[in-house]
């Protein structure tokens, strides 16, 4: 008989499965993506066929991230562009149309269902401080059954803008699903092997709302949507009162956020800090979340070890 916390050690102990190995082949096909999570998965669909530039890269904040004049430039030489829609990237209109650039435009977030921001809100899942993406939260990705919608978008619009090589992007997305629908599973049992009532946790900015609807946990945020929105005092002190209440039980950091809030949430409750999360960017070539997959593993590990414990 599996235990629930054995099913929980046996997640955290699972080994990261790698995609399929990518063979050698013509002139890659110039894509620029928006953020460093959609470079992961363009790079995964495109493989060798593809030569993927990142905007914004590992550990990068594209909430507030201010393009560049040599990102029109290299933007205008890209056949096709990548972005995550749903309000994600406010910048990136303005920034297409200055570049000149006429390259394909994916948006990989096209065939989701958005959470609307009144949705998000009447499951519990946090608070929001203002944000600027508008109605959706566009966080989409961290659901692992979306990010396979995002895989799809990519494939077909790869497939358009480069109709030679269509066939080996549909197989390579097709391995691609596969490893992430072993992912989803992965982290809806290890998250299901705990017990309801501790599945809650405190995070730096509300990026989670897709997590907590998919995997039935119940997310606090110190910021909203968006994470240069900043908490009053007086919604850090309802965050700390739910703590002392027993409302929360893992803090968690984020690899985009300034940490000093829930630094200061944990000094005064005296909770723990879980660990760090990775939201809306990678971490760098060898760290923790180096790939999208890496990423939801990561987090996902976080999340169940430390409500186990909860």
């Amino acid at each position: 008989m599996v235990t629930r916390r054995h099913a929980v050690s046996l997640f955290l102990a699972a080994p990261f499965c790698a995609g399929p190995a990518l063979a050698q082949g013509s002139t890659p096909l110039p894509v620029m993506a928006s953020f460093s999570i959609l470079a992961d998965m363009v790079r995964q669909v495109g493989g060798e066929h593809v030569a993927v530039t990142s905007l914004v890269g590992p550990d990068g904040d594209a909430h507030s991230y201010a393009p560049s004049p040599a990102d029109a430039r290299a933007l205008a030489a890209a056949k096709v562009v990548v972005v995550n829609g749903l309000g994600f990237e406010g910048w990136m209109t303005r920034l297409v149309r200055s570049s000149g650039t006429r390259a394909k435009v994916i948006t990989a977030a096209s065939g989701v269902t958005p959470l609307k921001a009144e949705e998000a809100h009447g499951h519990g899942h946090g608070h929001s401080h203002g944000h600027s993406h508008g109605a959706n939260d566009p966080h989409a990705w961290q659901n692992v059954a979306n990010a396979r919608l995002y895989v799809k978008a990519i494939a077909s619009g790869l497939s358009e803008a480069d109709g030679g090589r269509a066939e080996a992007y549909q197989r390579n997305a097709a391995a691609y699903d596969a490893t992430l629908a072993a992912l989803d599973a992965e982290i809806r049992a290890a998250i299901g092997a705990i017990p309801r009532a501790q599945r809650r946790l405190l995070t730096t900015h509300d990026a989670f709302r897709y997590f907590a609807k998919a995997y039935e946990v119940d997310v606090l945020a110190v910021r909203g949507v968006s994470s240069d929105s900043e908490p009053s005092a007086r919604q850090i002190a309802g965050l700390i009162r739910q703590i002392r209440e027993g409302k929360v039980s893992a803090l968690f950091m984020e690899n985009i956020s300034d940490p000093r809030a829930i630094q200061r949430i944990a000094a005064e409750t005296g909770a723990k800090i879980g660990g760090k999360l990775y939201s809306d960017a990678l971490s760098e070539a060898g760290g923790p979340a180096a790939t999208y997959v890496d990423m939801m593993r990561h987090n996902a590990r976080q999340i169940a070890g430390a409500m186990a414990q909860g």
